[in-house]
């Protein structure tokens, strides 16, 4: 049966090997996924297992020793740096564990960051971040500094930052990791339902299998392979 679904991301054969020392260690095993728009896919692994590397390999963080990685037909992977800077501002959103926010920055400073490195005039930044703030709840701490917020609304700028762009998929690397039940479930929460108001693709590391219940599919990784893995909703 054919599947009409359009494909966003697709990876082939990635691999990916670093130099520790005298060894070669592979921390990316020939991996091959495919994902379609709308999805929120979860990866989960041991610590250990690659599954970071192997999302940073997809966003265009770090580039693979072989193999192909596609966004929306878009190989990623033959781009100049310039060239994957450019896309990545159009198209790819990032949320990280530790938030990473400028400590000199207000909170909207840091929002708005990518609309300083990647200028996109065919929508209006100033519309967006209205739905953001009000989505994310964080209206009343837009002048505040990093230092002055919590884990959670830190964690809430981040994400703001990562969606300022409207970014056709997300990626998300652990970003409920340093949070607690409460702020963890709130998180998802604000991610999930971004992810509709926007239409977005979202791809997640986690660890936290409650997280990983509510994905439309789960992705396992275990010394650099990653395969289909099913999970109990209950």
């Amino acid at each position: 049966m054919k599947d009409d679904r359009r494909v966003i991301l697709e990876t082939e054969d990635v691999i990916r090997q670093y130099h520790q020392y005298d060894a070669v260690v592979t921390a990316v095993q020939r991996a091959s996924i495919r994902v379609f728009e709308g999805e929120f896919v979860a990866i989960i692994g041991s610590s250990g297992s690659g599954k970071s590397t192997f999302l940073h390999l997809c966003a265009g963080l770090d580039r693979p020793n072989s193999g192909t990685i596609k966004i929306r037909n878009n190989e990623i992977t033959k781009m100049s740096p310039d060239d994957l800077g450019e896309f990545r501002g159009k198209n790819i959103g990032m949320v990280f564990q530790n938030h990473n926010l400028i400590p000199q920055f207000t909170a909207l400073e840091n929002i708005l960051i990518p609309t300083l490195m990647c200028n996109r005039p065919e929508f209006s930044y100033e519309e967006n971040l209205k739905k953001l703030i009000t989505t994310l709840d964080i209206a009343d701490r837009l002048h505040h500094l990093p230092s002055e917020l919590s884990g959670g609304q830190q964690q809430r700028v981040a994400i703001a930052r990562a969606l300022i762009n409207l970014p056709q998929i997300v990626f998300a690397d652990e970003p409920t990791g340093n949070l607690d039940r409460a702020n963890a479930d709130e998180v998802l929460r604000l991610l999930l339902e971004t992810k509709e108001v926007l239409g977005q693709t979202l791809i997640m590391v986690t660890h936290d299998m409650d997280i990983a219940r509510q994905a439309d599919r789960v992705f396992k990784m275990d010394n650099g392979f990653i395969t289909p893995w099913h999970i109990s909703k209950e």
